[in-house]
């Protein structure tokens, strides 16, 4: 299996502050991560480091066996946190206009995640729901055959309903397709059977490092109760 992503020792300091501090982690094809942590662990940080947003402090950062720059970013697909479409867009425009950017976008991906997602093509933007709108965002990046996909917080703030087709749509179109992910987030529960592996951040030092399973056996438990063990 060839490491689409090693960390060596990263690092990201923000004045005298440490966001993150000391990280190591290596991630193969095809292999889920849950980046799991408080708000204000370093989870985003570590993301944004990743998809060349910011700059390390320290360390080293390889994707796909590349320095972070203009040609590692077109292995990365990453979940924006900002609102980036205009409100009177289609879904059907907002396809258009997003694979636009992307060589690697799979239009009859998008479609099939959208009718997973119950997603109406005909919606404009602004009319739809938060959930909705989270849901048609993770259409958006998943859509593309990005060597590693990152995903910030994709449940949280939204229904339950929308939590569940985001989560099925996860599982059906990359549990076993050759794109590696990373997933943050603080809301375990329903999201854990998708890890293979789990790096729990805290203060923005790993504190626990490891295969899912290795990790139930050896805590006799959930990742959700190894997360309430470590964090509560």
């Amino acid at each position: 299996m060839d490491n689409i992503l090693e960390l060596n020792n990263l690092k990201k300091r923000y004045g005298t502050r440490w966001a993150l501090n000391g990280i190591d982690l290596t991630l193969g094809e095809g292999e889920v991560l849950g980046l799991l942590g408080p708000n204000g662990s370093g989870k985003s940080t570590m993301l944004k480091l990743i998809a060349g947003l910011v700059h390390a402090t320290g360390g080293s950062i390889k994707i796909a066996g590349l320095n972070p720059g203009p040609e590692s970013k077109a292995h990365v697909a990453i979940l924006p946190d900002a609102d980036y479409l205009y409100g009177w867009m289609t879904v059907k425009q907002a396809v258009e206009y997003v694979s636009g950017f992307y060589e690697d976008f799979d239009h009859e991906k998008a479609d099939r995640l959208i009718k997973m997602m119950g997603i109406d093509s005909k919606m404009t933007v602004e009319h739809m729901s938060k959930g909705m709108s989270e849901r048609l965002k993770l259409v958006l990046i998943m859509a593309r055959n990005a060597d590693l996909i990152l995903l910030d917080e994709p449940l949280g703030g939204i229904d339950p309903t929308s939590r569940d087709k985001i989560i099925s749509g996860i599982a059906s179109e990359y549990r076993w397709e050759h794109s590696t992910m990373i997933i943050a987030t603080h809301l375990v529960r329903d999201i854990e059977p998708l890890f293979d592996k789990v790096l729990f951040l805290k203060s923005g030092q790993g504190v626990l490092y490891g295969g899912a399973d290795e990790l139930r056996a050896r805590y006799d438990g959930s990742i959700e109760d190894i997360f309430k063990e470590v964090f509560v």
